[in-house]
């Protein structure tokens, strides 16, 4: 039996999910991670989406500059166990909740929604209503 879950984040998930995302922002700022995959390399917390019990978290993430994604990203799963460590320390919450991070795609696909849009307006009619004369 599977659920379908439609219902929208409570107050409290956006609440524990910002204070998810100011805590691994400032990590990260900080430079607290000694990973040679992560050094030098600046890293946007675009959101935190936490589950229902606020037991597990899923931390959108985007290195600025790109092209270094997977590297960042397998990098960040090996650090998982250190930054809730630190986490629990900057957090206070009953229970810390599990990380899990992925690559936020928001920012290739509005991208990719504008080159759409960008071509469809080169094909338009122009002003004079595209009959030329």
């Amino acid at each position: 039996m599977t659920r379908n879950n439609t219902r929208p984040p409570s107050q409290r998930q956006l609440r524990v999910g910002e204070e998810i995302r100011h805590a691994l922002a400032g990590i990260f700022m900080r430079g607290d991670l000694h990973d040679p995959d992560l050094a030098g390399i600046p890293i946007t917390v675009t959101e935190v989406r936490t589950g229902p019990d606020l037991k597990s978290a899923t931390a959108y993430v985007m290195p600025l500059g790109g092209g270094e994604e997977p590297a960042v990203l397998a990098a960040l799963r090996r650090a998982t166990p250190y930054l809730r460590g630190q986490l629990a320390r900057e957090v206070s919450l009953k229970f810390t909740p599990s990380l899990r991070f992925e690559l936020d795609r928001s920012f290739a696909e509005a991208k990719r929604i504008d080159g759409l849009l960008r071509d469809i307006n080169d094909g338009a009619p122009g002003e004079d209503g595209g009959n030329g004369a």
